[in-house]
């Protein structure tokens, strides 16, 4: 149930954006930029801090549709658990660590990063290109969820495979 009068049913981002398609035809096409061949970030990277983030959301819907996703890809189930409870003893790349605790304190408490967060990053190997493309997903995931929510129509997806709620169609 969506908080617009207009459209109290709406109970999809797939909904909303069929109903208001300009609301978020710029947004699809960052996160396709984002995902272009040219980013460090591979595609299952792309997934795992999409859901990540999501999560840290408590956007359900966008979490669950990245989560299929990532578990599509070969992804084990228990690594979201493992990440909200501790990313240094998650079972993730340690490269990838850096990143995610980077993302954890943007999404949370974004004033609080600091210098030692990006060195972590570039200690690790990854670039200034990873950076950026890590800095504007977290955004435009995060930009997604509060746009899900603020409308009221965040709720489980039920069926992932529609466009919208799929990110995948989008970018291939």
């Amino acid at each position: 149930m969506s908080y617009l009068p207009s459209s109290p049913n709406l109970a999809s981002l797939t909904g909303l954006m069929a109903k208001f398609p300009r609301c978020g035809v710029l947004l699809f096409k960052l996160l396709e930029n984002n995902r272009s061949s040219f980013s460090p970030l591979s595609g299952d990277v792309h997934d795992l801090i999409s859901a990540y983030v999501s999560d840290l959301n408590q956007s359900a819907s966008c979490f669950n549709t990245h989560k299929v996703i990532a578990k599509e890809m070969g992804m084990d189930e228990s690594i979201f658990r493992q990440l909200k409870l501790d990313i240094d003893s998650a079972q993730v790349d340690e490269k990838l660590k850096p990143l995610l605790r980077f993302v954890k304190k943007l999404t949370l408490t974004p004033s609080q990063i600091t210098q030692a967060e990006i060195k972590n990053i570039y200690a690790a190997g990854w670039d200034e290109r990873a950076l950026l493309d890590t800095v504007r997903l977290c955004a435009l995931v995060n930009c997604m969820n509060r746009f899900a929510l603020g409308a009221g129509i965040d709720k489980p997806a039920l069926n992932l495979r529609q466009p919208f709620s799929h990110p995948r169609i989008l970018y291939h």
